[in-house]
């Protein structure tokens, strides 16, 4: 018998969900009958057990990859779900809190580029993560080869000779893109010039869905997470997993999100606010206006992180003109400033649920971040709510869904990119 995620407490108001209960089971129905099938995308329903059966060997990696360099530096090179995942599992982790132990890079102006080699100091005192599915991504394939030349020529002036120094340049690579090699660039250099190891961007893993994918254990597993918490938040994540594919929304909070959001859009409310309190979220907003632009394709919903965001948003929240439905995720605060985080999130939590439909959610804590627990759990549920707000949606209006769901892909984004191509060869340019 399944029961509700005890790391992870919603509760919600403003919102009739027994309008909604005799199509749960079509609703649970329409994710599971896709879920880990070829060309669905939708792979990331199961993938923390499968990656339960890495743990071992992403730990010995991450050893192996610092033994050959010495090292105490990770940079990732990568953009989107490449890089948001990574620092929102970072932080919530409560890892890499000084930014001391993991830098990232994607950038391609000059100013992003001299900060980024500032941070460094030494191009050889890290070790680099290049992240990209299909090896050619223009942003993350610029940073790679201006990084490699460095390296090369940083070891060339340390007496080595230019094959001496590709080699030595070559132990501080590690790519994590697509297994085949005949579909990306990145894994054809990776095998050409012996970098270590078998990293993968899982196939039917979308960016934004990629909180436990390789790029990012492996960076948790750098930046210091014991391996009893790694099994711990994998374990957590795939329950959330069973549970959100279950038709009792007595425990099914993950669908009861999508619920949330697909109702205020029924109801004719365009805006939405999500809200995050702590420094922890600092990059979980960015990832989760990922997922709501890519996923939802939606500019209206405002993600932020509290209190700093509090007082200059208030005044367009509270103004009764805009309506508006709310979202918060707050720590469980059992510290030393318990009493004022409890009263600013009670006052927060009866101004919101007065003024439109309203959750709270309430995340376990430790000392730096999240338990490993919630960690998992709240990253796998903001991916399920955002594919079930799709399914609910089309489900309560008759409209026939797609054979791979909206949510799931990101046509119009090959618009820009068409741009990139042609014109000067640099480092990095694709033509």
């Amino acid at each position: 018998m399944l029961t509700k995620i005890k790391s992870v407490k919603t509760s919600f108001s403003g919102v009739d969900f027994s309008k909604y209960s005799s199509k749960v089971s079509e609703f649970v129905n329409e994710l599971s009958s896709r879920a880990n099938k070829p060309g669905h995308f939708l792979n990331w329903v199961s993938l923390p057990s499968k990656q339960l059966e890495r743990v071992d060997a992403l730990y010995s990696m991450v050893e192996s990859f610092k033994a050959q360099t010495g090292v105490k530096k990770l940079s990732v090179l990568g953009i989107g779900g490449s890089k948001h995942t990574v620092e929102h599992m970072l932080g919530i982790n409560g890892l890499n809190v000084c930014h001391d132990v993991v830098d990232f890079y994607s950038d391609v102006d000059s100013v992003s580029l001299n900060r980024f080699l500032f941070r460094l100091g030494d191009v050889t005192s890290s070790n680099f993560m290049i992240a990209s599915k299909s090896g050619s991504t223009f942003e993350t394939k610029d940073g790679f080869l201006r990084v490699q030349k460095m390296l090369v020529d940083a070891y060339v002036s340390k007496g080595q000779s230019v094959e001496e120094a590709e080699k030595s340049a070559a132990k501080h690579f590690i790519a994590v893109t697509d297994a085949n090699s005949e579909k990306s660039e990145l894994r054809r250099t990776s095998n050409s010039q012996g970098w270590l190891g078998d990293l993968f961007i899982h196939d039917d893993v979308g960016g934004r869905f990629s909180a436990f994918d390789d790029h990012a254990l492996f960076t948790l597993i750098w930046a210091g997470m014991p391996k009893s918490d790694m099994i711990a938040m994998l374990k957590s994540a795939q329950e959330v997993s069973e549970v959100a594919l279950s038709s009792d929304l007595d425990v099914n909070d993950a669908l009861k999100e999508g619920i949330f959001w697909a109702d205020a859009k029924l109801n004719g409310i365009d805006a939405s606010v999500h809200q995050y309190m702590g420094s922890m979220f600092e990059n979980t907003v960015y990832w989760h206006a990922q997922m709501q632009n890519e996923s939802v394709k939606d500019t209206l919903k405002q993600v932020a992180k509290v209190p700093d965001a509090m007082h200059h948003s208030a005044e367009a929240h509270f103004n009764p003109a805009n309506k508006l439905v709310f979202a918060l995720t707050v720590p469980s605060d059992n510290g030393a400033c318990s009493e004022n985080a409890k009263a600013y999130i009670e006052a927060l939590t009866k101004a919101y649920t007065v003024t439109g439909a309203f959750f709270k959610e309430e995340v376990e804590t430790s000392k730096m971040g999240l338990t490993p627990e919630a960690a998992g759990a709240m990253s796998m549920i903001r991916a399920y709510a955002t594919v079930y707000q799709e399914i609910v949606m089309a489900v309560m209006t008759g409209k026939q869904l797609p054979e791979v769901l909206d949510s799931v892909l990101q046509p119009h984004v090959e618009f820009y990119k068409k741009n990139l191509k042609g014109g000067v060869v640099v480092p990095g340019r694709i033509s």
